[in-house]
């Protein structure tokens, strides 16, 4: 396996060619590379470049809008989850400095009249920016896809059937993430644009950035930097995995550094899809992870559960 900074790369083609032992190893490389350092790089994945690349455009384009037509798309008692949320809202969970970043944030439409739908607040129409909608809309489909493929390679690896998420995730809660770090205007009071952290769903696919920043916490607790390959998307583990797999697959910390002097006056942009799956969903220890060597850590608690108190730790919801 070829590795960028210390992130091992795999190719989403070898587990959907329909040859056997292409499949197999791709399982054992995926599965080895979360348990060895929690972040790998996909090749392959099957998000056209051209979709990613028309996603940064109508990105910017939103958040270089003036604040008073941003504000128009932040709706306070939908705590960040669809739409705009302004900058300095949100922080890591454990500290009290928000990090310095906007965000836009797009849902799931359930076409298929399953009746979860209910519980799912409608996504934000932007009207300034006409093809953000649906060009969100197409972007969110490809990740829900990709995001599908690389996690029946994990319930095989775990020693599950292979769909074993497939109904958990189908509907399921998933978001879409547009952030933008704006220019450092003034001497920062840290070296951190985002503290560090952990993601809170069961995997976290990362597509590029404009800029780098991003940087993982690896098993020696050295800060390693990650900069996406084109044509790679970045995918981690969350705590949702963690939680499951009884802390097999560990989910990787990481964060933002600023950039260095000479770049303080540009922005940076990121465009995460934290995969969730529904509500319902029990995180409940899977048996086969826990042993005599790795007893029992965690409580039973659903997707649904878990979410909306880490939310309440982050500042989202009050």
């Amino acid at each position: 396996m070829a590795t960028t900074h210390s992130i091992p790369s795999v190719d989403l083609a070898d587990f959907t060619s329909g040859d056997a032992g292409r499949k197999a190893a791709f399982v054992q490389q995926l599965g080895k590379a979360y348990e060895e350092v929690g972040f790998v790089a996909v090749k392959n994945h099957g998000i056209p470049d051209e979709l990613i690349a028309d996603l940064y455009n109508y990105v910017q384009q939103f958040f270089q809008l003036p604040f008073d037509t941003k504000h128009l798309y932040e709706i306070p008692e939908l705590a960040g989850q669809r739409g705009y949320t302004s900058f300095g809202k949100e922080h890591a969970k454990g500290y009290e400095a928000p990090d310095l970043k906007e965000f836009f944030q797009f849902g799931q439409t359930v076409e298929d009249n399953d009746p979860i739908g209910a519980e799912y607040p409608d996504n934000v129409q932007v009207a300034e920016v006409p093809a953000f909608t649906p060009t969100f809309f197409k972007a969110y489909r490809g990740f829900e896809q990709s995001g599908k493929y690389l996690l029946q390679a994990i319930a095989l690896f775990l020693g599950l059937d292979e769909h074993y998420f497939d109904d958990k995730i189908h509907n399921g809660n998933s978001i879409l993430r547009a952030i933008h770090y704006p220019p450092i205007t003034q001497e920062p009071k840290s070296a951190i644009r985002a503290e560090q952290h952990e993601d809170i769903n069961l995997i976290t696919l990362l597509v590029g950035a404009s800029a780098d920043g991003l940087q993982i916490l690896d098993k020696q607790d050295n800060w390693v930097p990650v900069t996406s390959l084109p044509e790679q998307i970045v995918v981690n583990v969350g705590d949702m995995l963690q939680r499951l797999t009884n802390n097999r697959l560990k989910s990787t910390t990481h964060r933002v550094v600023n950039p260095p002097r000479e770049k303080w006056n540009t922005s940076r942009y990121s465009i995460p899809f934290f995969l969730h799956p529904k509500s319902n969903m029990k995180l409940d220890s899977l048996e086969s992870c826990i042993t005599d060597a790795n007893p029992l850590a965690y409580e039973p608690i659903t997707a649904g559960e878990y979410l909306d108190e880490r939310l309440r730790e982050i500042g989202l919801k009050k």
